[in-house]
Order: C-alpha cells, then structure tokens, then sequence
C-alpha cells in the first residue's frame, strides 16, 4: 500500500547564522490519512502553506499509477488536524486520462494558490493543467489547460524571480530513454508563457528539475538523471539560457529530488544510492544534504531509510514553512 507522509523539521539556528554542522530535529511525523481508506496507491506529493497559515497537501491516487481512475487529491491542514482526503481534479476530457504529478504554488505575499498537475495516458504524451482556489484549497476553479507546449512545474515548485517573474522548473520525457529539461517563465499574471531550453544538446537524460535563486541572482537547477548523478545547470539572464549540464558530486539512482535555500545555505534532499540492476532499485533511502554553493555538497544532515517491503520508490518536496521551519512531504510507491 502506498502512503503520504508529513514531516517537519526545525532549525536550530536562525537562518542568517545557518551552519552546515547544524542538524535538523524532527518535529513532527504523521500520516496525512488512513491508509488503504481511499484508494489503493498514490504518489508525487507536493505541500504549500497558505498566506494565513493553513498548510495545503496534494498527491495523485487511484487503483495504480497510469490508470483511468488516478486522480489529483488534497487535503488541509487547520493548525491541529489534516482534513479527509478529497478529488480535487480529474482527468475528464474526451475520455478519461490518468493525472499525475501535482505541484502546489503561491506567489509571494498573495492569498491565491495554484494546483499544477498533468494529464494524459503517459509522461509522454500528457500536457499541463492548472486550477486556482482564493479560500485555501476549500474550493477550485474550474480546470485550465495551458498554452500549447507548456506542461508547468513538472514536479518541484516554481519561484517567483526579484522582477516578479514566475519560473517554472519542466522536462520532458521524449521516449523511455531520452529526457531533456527546460524552464517555462510566465509573466506576474501568469497568462503569457515562453519555454527555454537547457542545454538539450547535452548526453545527459534530465528531468524534475528544482531551482535555486543564488544571492547574486543566478539561477541554479538540480536534475535527476539517468547517469546515477544529480545535473546541474546554471543561468545568468533569468532563466532564457542555460549553461552545460554537469554532474554535482551526489550520486543519485534515477530518483525525484528536490532542493531549496535555508538561510545562507542550501539543502537537497535525494537518494543516496548507486543505480541497482533495475530502475527502481534502492529507492527507499532519503538524505538532506548543505551546500554553500550549489555544486560541492557535503556531510549529510539526516538520513531516512522506509521501512517498507518490496520495491519502493519516494518522490520527496520541500517547503520553507514561517522562515523557521523546513517541510518535507513524501509519498511512497510500492513497485
């Protein structure tokens, strides 16, 4: 059975003394419902607090990944308990198409949260949608497909640039052997969109980017591969060109990552493993990792290993939560 998880981690230090030495004490770790009450499997979650507080958590669901009845579903959290699990979009179009991985994101300092997700028969062929709620996640509009060749934030969050643009971390799953990833930059508005590559003339198999805003306002992303590293790539103009993928120093077995900025430093938080013989080898395994730049990571600063039987894959999501707290929201996937 596959299940959401919700951790939350405190710092112990404030952000602007931050140290890589620093370890994160968890707080708090529960299950966001009762498993096997609503469905079957579930996967790729994402979480986003809202501007008076509330926490909102969304994950796709249904009898298996890649069926007709998976669907986009969420809950929220009041400050004392998680809401029952509702649909919150389906893949209703000419037929019915699965849904799959739904991002959550608010602008800075707005009260209206966005709900990425995509649909469609497989990685390959789906394309992106998107709904909006003004009343935290009680309600959704109505869904939104958007513009042609854009799928949105794939499976990170997207930032909110200094001029107030908006960029949305993608990739595309080409065929089962080639991936490439890209950025998608929309205006404050979010209705004009433009998509720009990274470096797609590269070996490396990319995709499920996350983005880094690095004090001298270069951009950063952080890629999961499938040459047993994380990828990165960096930008100096906002986002439109990007330079050659490389390998950072982690190694990685083809497994969701995701990263962000705490204080002066960075976290990452990904699988520590080599690739095994399959795909989905060691993919129970989850460390936080600090770097002062983006590219030499160093000790790790916490370790999870799922207790789980079977092959299990975990897709893992940050969120800076009140700029004191760290929130880490997982899902795991019985193979």
């Amino acid at each position: 059975m596959k299940t959401v998880t919700c951790l939350l981690f405190l710092l112990t230090v404030t952000a602007n003394s931050f140290a890589q030495s620093v370890i994160p004490k968890i707080l708090r770790s529960e299950f966001i419902f009762e498993t096997g009450k609503h469905f079957a499997q579930c996967h790729a979650s994402s979480i986003e607090e809202t501007k008076d507080g509330k926490l909102l958590a969304t994950w796709f669901a249904g009898s298996r990944e890649g069926n007709p009845d998976v669907k986009i579903w969420g809950s929220v959290y009041d400050g004392d308990s998680w809401s029952e699990p509702k649909i919150w979009a389906d893949g209703i179009s000419d037929k019915t198409y699965p849904c799959w991985n739904p991002v959550l994101f608010r602008k800075n300092g707005d009260s209206k949260v966005y709900l990425f997700y995509k649909v469609g028969p497989n990685p390959r062929e789906w394309w992106g949608m998107v709904k909006e709620s003004d009343d935290n996640g009680k309600t959704w509009s109505e869904a939104k497909k958007l513009p042609e060749g854009i799928l949105g934030p794939i499976k990170n969050k997207p930032k909110q640039l200094a001029n107030g643009t908006i960029i949305a971390p993608s990739s595309e799953e080409i065929s089962e052997t080639r991936w490439i990833a890209h950025v998608e930059i929309a205006d404050l508005d979010m209705n004009n969109w433009k998509k720009y590559p990274i470096n797609h003339e590269s070996s490396f198999n990319v995709i499920q980017p996350s983005v880094l805003i690095h004090p001298d306002n270069s951009l950063q992303v952080l890629c999961r591969s499938r040459e047993g590293s994380v990828i990165s790539s960096w930008s100096k103009d906002n986002g439109e060109t990007w330079s050659n993928l490389e390998k950072t120093n982690l190694v990685n077995p083809n497994s969701g990552t995701d990263a962000i900025a705490v204080g002066k430093d960075y976290w990452i938080v990904y699988n520590p493993d080599i690739p095994g013989k399959e795909w989905w080898e060691g993919r129970a395994k989850l460390n936080i990792a600090a770097s002062t730049d983006g590219m030499d990571w160093g000790e790790n600063l916490w370790n999870l290993k799922m207790k789980i039987k079977g092959n299990t894959a975990i897709l893992p999501s940050f969120r800076i939560l009140k700029e004191k707290y760290t929130l880490l929201i997982l899902s795991t996937e019985r193979i």
